[in-house]
């Protein structure tokens, strides 16, 4: 009686198991996180909070998440080649940036490579676009999903989990960008 119940046990995790990397292997191979939100200032306004990684405690809602984390920049001050590392508790993880291309006041590209929880290289672009008076700013980021992550994603919404934050940052770079000079 116990061995049949512990082969029947065993038997639906096997089909768990089988089920859940079924599932993993039909996710797409690449993933992406997009949001946009209407700013009330011209590009020209917004584009420095992007492009100056110092400028980004103003509203990056991970520098919120851990305000004792480290930080490091290196390279020019804003633009091309300007980096910045953090290290911080399980909230912010670790990791470091580098921005690829800079088109004031209309693009910029990073490079983001996270280190801890969990190694990822993704990009990232804003793109500032004008409408009136207004300003549409999108924050999109992708990356490679290798087996591991889509195993995870079976699990979790990499968008969900993410766009909130993307949200808060944009919320916050709004009202940063809104404020009087």
């Amino acid at each position: 009686m116990l061995k049949t119940a512990l082969l029947s046990l065993l038997g639906l995790v096997v089909i768990a198991v089988a089920v859940v990397l079924i599932l993993a292997a039909r996710k797409p191979d690449t993933f992406q996180v997009t949001r946009t939100a209407t700013i009330n200032a011209q590009p020209e306004r917004i584009y420095p909070l992007i492009a100056d990684f110092k400028a980004w405690g103003a509203w990056s809602p991970w520098e919120k998440k851990d305000p004792a984390m480290t930080r490091s920049y290196g390279g020019p001050e804003s633009g091309v080649g300007a980096t910045y590392a953090w290290a911080g508790d399980k909230n912010v993880g670790e990791g470091g940036m580098r921005i690829l291309e800079a088109n004031p006041p209309a693009r910029i590209a990073l490079k983001l490579d996270f280190l801890k929880p969990f190694e990822a290289h993704n990009d990232v672009v804003f793109a500032l676009a004008p409408q009136g008076s207004a300003t549409n700013v999108t924050w999109t980021m992708t990356g490679p999903t290798p087996f591991i992550g889509k195993i995870m994603h079976v699990f979790m919404d990499m968008d969900r989990m993410v766009g909130g934050d993307f949200e808060s940052g944009l919320a916050a770079m709004k009202a940063a960008a809104e404020r009087p000079a």
